[in-house]
């Protein structure tokens, strides 16, 4: 809850004029207890998780329905579709997304519930300033390396037999992953996988805002990986040492025995720690049998 409750006394605190963003915050939050502001989290995850997936799904089922021969008005979907043989029925769509939902609303939703102290014990602020474009910027690259970073290790520790065999076997139940799969997991998969996410808020702290925008961009960055689809105009072919749908579908592939991929986000560590002879090799093979 902020210190001022009207604009005047908040642009007073600040010593300027507040911008429109600040204005519309301070209406927004002034009244609201900072813990019920962190718990905005729950409900931003699941309507991103019920909608950001959802072209892709339907794209997905169209590469399925659509016969041999039968070309779209813009492109055919299955020309950019990862694993063009594999196909879901809708049932295997509405059960990810049951289960996903349900797993996600008791995990994130009572981990938020207790949390919050230490969110506030780290630094997480709410009132005015709102932070500059350029801060957002730079806490998000670290946020995206120190996540990628511990989220490597995290994920092979995943991939050894007990690992595998108690808790990321659920992740591994579509070989052929889709939107809707990003988050599918076991619960505790989904409290583990917290610990990266979070550790970098914990290490340079933002303001809520940036918290909630950092946890958006998160899970809008694995339904990408996720997609199943590798497209040429997707803006992500931009960002430097970023992996992509390309680069963790092979790990999907290849499964429980997978010992290549382990990256999340960019592909330095797979290379640095050299676990991605197995996807190198994979991809020289195919560039072979297209010139031969």
């Amino acid at each position: 809850m902020l210190p001022y409750a009207t604009a005047p006394e908040a642009e007073a605190a600040l010593g300027r004029a507040m911008t429109r963003a600040e204005a519309a915050w301070l209406r927004y939050s002034a009244s609201m207890p900072d813990h019920l502001l962190y718990c905005h989290n729950v409900a931003i995850l699941l309507l991103l998780y019920t909608l950001a997936p959802l072209p892709l799904a339907l794209l997905e089922l169209r590469a399925r329905a659509a016969p041999d021969g039968v070309a779209a008005a813009v492109m055919r979907p299955s020309t950019y579709k990862l694993q063009p043989r594999a196909h879901l029925p809708p049932a295997a769509f509405v059960r990810c997304y049951l289960d996903t939902g349900r797993v996600l609303l008791l995990t994130v939703g009572a981990l938020s519930l207790v949390s919050y102290p230490a969110v506030k014990m780290v630094g997480i602020r709410t009132g005015l300033p709102l932070p500059s474009a350029g801060e957002v910027a730079a806490q998000m690259l670290v946020y995206l390396l120190v996540e990628d970073y511990l989220g490597y290790w995290i994920h092979r520790l995943l991939h050894t037999r007990w690992g595998y065999d108690n808790i990321h076997r659920v992740h591994h139940e579509f070989t052929a992953p889709f939107g809707y799969a990003a988050p599918y997991a076991h619960w505790a998969e989904v409290l583990i996988l917290g610990v990266p996410a979070f550790t970098g808020p914990a290490i340079v702290p933002c303001h809520m805002t940036t918290l909630w925008l950092w946890f958006l961009l998160r899970h809008l960055e694995a339904i990408d990986i996720h997609s199943g689809f590798n497209f040429p105009f997707n803006p992500t072919k931009l960002i430097p040492f970023y992996g992509g749908a390309d680069h963790h579908d092979y790990h999907h592939r290849v499964g429980g025995q997978s010992q290549s991929n382990f990256s999340s986000v960019f592909t330095f560590c797979d290379h640095l720690y050299g676990t991605d002879k197995g996807y190198r090799y994979h991809k020289a093979s195919l560039e072979k049998m297209i010139i031969n």
